[in-house]
């Protein structure tokens, strides 16, 4: 039991530098090749030891984020370049704002990469289980209320996540829910305006019907003008 219960953490000096300083660079806020201020006058700015920024730093420069040059100074990376799985993990834990423009494109179009073929294998390998579970959903999105976004985000995750189940990979709904605190993220700015909302539960209920009736061009079609809709309007408030 002992082990079960251990005391509650909170969050060290350190790990909220790495996160804050994971989030600026996420965001473009600090760009390709910026350098950073000095050790000390981050410590000074942020209010913490010197240890602590230098330790934060030296986490950041392991994840490929930052390159820390004797003499020089610390430089923002060009992760893609320079990063390694641990910066997918960063992007993955990703709640806080606009991401920096490339990483949302590329991000946008892993989605549709992937999210396309979950369509096109739910009309191929659909159960009656799965038709019944994406029935109710669709209940569900015809009675919510449209200024609700925390709800409505809720149930377009859960509906991309039942599409990928229905299509019987077990890989891609794991993708979907690894990305689901991003997915959030994005989907919050997406349905803060209230009349794309019916827009994208028509896509919904015109995809449940061609997986439905297993037309697999017709799902992976609607699926890809889903996204392409989505995207669309990120792009434009990005």
């Amino acid at each position: 039991m002992r082990e079960l219960l251990k005391p509650i953490r909170t969050e060290s000096l350190k790990e909220v530098f790495i996160r804050r300083f994971e989030n600026l660079i996420l965001s473009g806020k600090f760009p390709i090749g910026q350098k950073l201020p000095s050790e000390r006058e981050l410590a000074l700015q942020l209010g913490v030891s010197r240890p602590v920024v230098h330790e934060g730093l030296l986490d950041l420069a392991t994840k490929g984020l930052v390159t820390m040059i004797p003499r020089v100074g610390t430089l923002v990376n060009d992760y893609r370049k320079e990063g390694s799985l641990s910066i997918l993990t960063s992007l993955i834990n990703y709640h806080s704002g606009n991401l920096e423009p490339g990483l949302l494109v590329s991000l946008l179009e892993m989605r549709l990469l992937f999210e396309v073929e979950t369509a096109r294998l739910a009309a191929r390998h659909r159960q009656r289980e799965d038709l019944d579970s994406l029935d109710a959903l669709l209940q569900k999105e015809d009675t919510v209320n449209v200024r609700d976004v925390e709800a409505i985000c809720e149930l377009d995750f859960d509906f991309h996540h039942l599409i990928a189940l229905a299509g019987g990979n077990h890989i891609y709904p794991l993708l979907l829910n690894s990305f689901k605190h991003c997915y959030a993220n994005l989907a919050g700015q997406f349905f803060s305006d209230p009349a794309v909302v019916p827009v994208v539960f028509d896509f919904h209920k015109k995809l449940v019907q061609a997986v439905e009736t297993k037309n697999e061009a017709s799902a992976a079609m609607i699926m890809r003008r889903t996204l392409d809709h989505g995207a669309e309007k990120l792009k434009l408030s990005s």
